[in-house]
């Protein structure tokens, strides 16, 4: 039976929900143990409907109003709008193929996207209520996607970056990142201060956190409203999804930010 999912929340504002979900409270099994709502990593299509619902129920909303793209380590902001949320299930779906950021100004949707070691990036402009998810993996990192997911927002909302809170939500750590000499050179080439997000022991490690966190401030964003998870997804697997540690046919973390519908 498929209980209450445990929900890592995050203070952004009344306005506002956003969270991440950890590996408790669904009932899906072994390396997908117990709650994943991801149909891409291979879990069984009833173990995903049950923790979806679960989720929705939690977060008192009904399924098509739970956004998950199809994720592909690119650059791509989706914008979830009235028109989108109108199509139907399959239209939905190809149109969130190959997304690696979702954002909204509808109050109610959730959009969120789903990692396992990658970092999650929320964003949220309380001036024009607007909201955005960002996967971040190691490529997006190196092409900025969170960059991009900013400059979305401008373009869209009228977002101006000294209005936005920003969270860096779990994932692995620079000292569990173990990466092979292409990637730091490929940190390297996008120009990113080596010394500030790279060191090495035996191999290099790259801070994906760091990373993504001197997007947020070089897109004008006010430190002080930007927050940053001190949970590593590789050391703590027993309550986070690791793809490092479980295989990449295991489940994922849903991070998700929500515009409360009950407050302007």
């Amino acid at each position: 039976m498929t209980n209450s999912p445990e929900l890592l929340e995050y203070t952004l504002g009344t306005g506002v929900r956003a969270f991440t979900t950890t590996r408790l409270g669904g009932c899906s099994e072994g390396t997908y143990a117990s709650f994943n709502i991801n149909e891409y990593c291979g879990d069984r299509p009833d173990h995903i409907r049950a923790n979806r619902a679960a989720l929705c129920h939690a977060l008192g909303i009904g399924p098509e109003s739970l956004i998950l793209p199809h994720q592909v380590h690119g650059t791509t902001v989706r914008e979830i709008d009235a028109a989108l949320l109108r199509h139907d299930a399959a239209t939905r779906r190809a149109l969130l193929e190959g997304v690696d950021a979702v954002m909204t100004d509808v109050a109610g949707v959730c959009v969120g996207v789903s990692t396992a070691d990658c970092i999650p990036v929320l964003l949220y402009d309380e001036v024009h209520r607007a909201v955005a998810a960002v996967h971040a993996g190691w490529r997006g990192t190196v092409s900025r996607i969170v960059a991009y997911a900013v400059a979305a927002m401008t373009a869209r909302y009228a977002t101006r970056p000294a209005d936005l809170r920003a969270v860096i939500a779990p994932g692995i750590s620079t000292a569990a990142f173990e990466v092979g000499d292409e990637v730091y050179e490929a940190f390297a080439a996008a120009g990113f201060p080596m010394d500030a997000v790279a060191h090495r022991t035996d191999r290099w490690h790259i801070d994906l956190p760091v990373a993504n966190f001197l997007q947020l401030e070089a897109a004008g964003i006010p430190l002080d409203r930007i927050q940053v998870s001190s949970h590593c997804t590789y050391t703590e697997c027993d309550r986070f999804f690791s793809a490092r540690r479980l295989g990449i046919r295991s489940g994922r973390l849903y991070t998700g930010i929500m515009l409360r519908p009950d407050i302007n």
